[in-house]
């Protein structure tokens, strides 16, 4: 899974309404994945506005499976009207930073632990993913489905578990 969500970042450019890049068909459900590895799967390829083609059984599909492919809110950041697919934007060792503009200037960003066995400390940086350091942003967190209340100004940092993420909409506030 991982990847493929690498060759596809090689084409994000390319990426627009009408033509999207697509890594395959999504494997959640499919029991070869533990939850918050599919959950990692699923985040990344709405971020990368990849078609959401759902690839198990729908017959055997159990409640994990229908909460991570029914999430609206991770599914609005694949559908938002932009359309600009998210890159990564920051890479060290085992962490990524993904991050891409979504519509009424927000942005989506995507922290991902993904080979590391331990705990990380995650910083998304303001430069980094599209916005202005002096920026003052509030965070919503998309698989918690809720709004952090600090406000964050010119980073943002996340601890997040092995083989997992965190995905936020950023939204500028005045």
């Amino acid at each position: 899974m991982v990847s493929r969500i690498d060759r596809n970042d090689v084409y994000a450019d390319f990426a627009k309404p009408g033509g999207w890049n697509d890594p395959d068909m999504l494997e959640v459900g499919n029991g070869k994945m533990k939850k918050h590895e599919y959950v990692v799967h699923f985040s990344l390829w709405a971020i990368s506005k990849a078609p959401l083609l759902i690839g198990c059984d729908l017959g055997k599909m159990d409640d994990d499976t229908l909460e991570i492919l029914s999430n609206a809110e991770v599914i609005a950041v694949n559908q938002d009207p932009l359309g600009v697919q998210a890159k990564r934007v920051r890479m060290e060792g085992a962490l990524d930073v993904w991050a891409g503009p979504l519509s009424e200037y927000r942005v989506a960003v995507l922290l991902l632990n993904k080979w590391s066995d331990r705990l990380s400390e995650m910083t998304a940086e303001w430069e980094d993913i599209g916005l202005d350091p002096s920026t003052v942003v509030q965070a919503r967190d998309l698989w918690e489905h809720e709004t952090l209340e600090r406000q964050f100004v010119g980073k943002m940092t996340v601890t997040v578990e092995p083989h997992s993420c965190k995905m936020y909409v950023l939204k500028p506030i005045a």
